[in-house]
């Protein structure tokens, strides 16, 4: 089952980009970020003639997050666990049937600038609750994942010129530490459990030429339960896509599990 995360920044602005992607690289489940787009003007028809179930959680003009499946979804739930007060459209989870059971959690995390602030404090709050979700899905001992954009640059090797990013929100000590804190639950981090070394990057900003120089950052993630890294084939961050008319900041990365 080959499960692919990608923030596309605005659905309308990815209309013909995105289906010429999901023709060429057939990804069984798509987790999207920033749809920037309420449900109902979501163009899920483009999606369901390709064999896609559709689900959503959006918002209007801002985050939205959203599931693309072929295969059958069952449980879907939207809003991540903890605050009631909470209308930022920023999580959605579901059940893949596939072989066997997956439960899938797609999330788009807060960026948290500036620093210090309300963004920041509120980015904060959110892992704190992420942690408290995580832990319920490790106790279900069945395989899971979260993956989206975490908005969080874990290590220095995860960013080209780190020492620009050392006050930015993506790199402080805190959401490094809050990051870590969930991983260390027993999560594997799919990517860096099949690649190592600095240079891989799945966010470039549009300014300055920063793609040519690949001047990136990691910021889109998988995170595995153990029953779920057990069936990991591969993870890769797929670069094909900026070739395409009107990319998006991001590119898709994606894990092959054996489902």
């Amino acid at each position: 089952m080959k499960i692919a995360t990608f923030n596309i920044n605005g659905i309308k602005a990815r209309a013909e980009a995105l289906p010429r992607w999901l023709d060429e690289a057939q990804p069984d489940v798509v987790l999207l970020q920033e749809i920037k787009s309420i449900d109902e003007n979501f163009p899920s028809e483009i999606f369901e003639e390709r064999g896609y179930n559709v689900e959503t959680h959006g918002q209007k003009s801002f985050n939205g997050v959203a599931i693309l499946s072929k295969l059958p979804l069952e449980d879907v739930s939207r809003g991540l666990p903890g605050d009631d007060d909470d209308e930022q459209a920023r999580w959605i989870e579901a059940t893949v049937i596939g072989k066997k059971a997956l439960r899938i959690c797609g999330l788009y995390l807060p960026n948290g600038n500036p620093v210090p602030g309300p963004k920041y404090d509120y980015k904060l709050a959110w892992m704190e609750r992420l942690y408290e979700r995580a832990r319920d899905l490790l106790a279900t001992e069945e395989p899971a994942l979260m993956a989206g954009d975490y908005n969080i640059i874990p290590q220095a090797e995860d960013a080209k010129r780190p020492d620009a990013w050392r006050e930015d929100a993506l790199f402080r000590p805190e959401s490094r530490a809050a990051f870590r804190k969930i991983l260390n639950l027993g999560f594997t981090e799919a990517f860096r459990a099949r690649t190592q070394g600095p240079g891989h990057y799945s966010f470039w900003d549009y300014q300055a030429g920063a793609w040519n120089r690949n001047d990136g950052i990691r910021i889109d993630h998988f995170l595995l339960t153990p029953q779920a890294a057990d069936l990991m084939r591969d993870c890769r961050i797929d670069f094909e896509i900026r070739g395409h008319e009107k990319p998006s900041d991001h590119v898709p990365v994606w894990v092959d599990l054996d489902l």
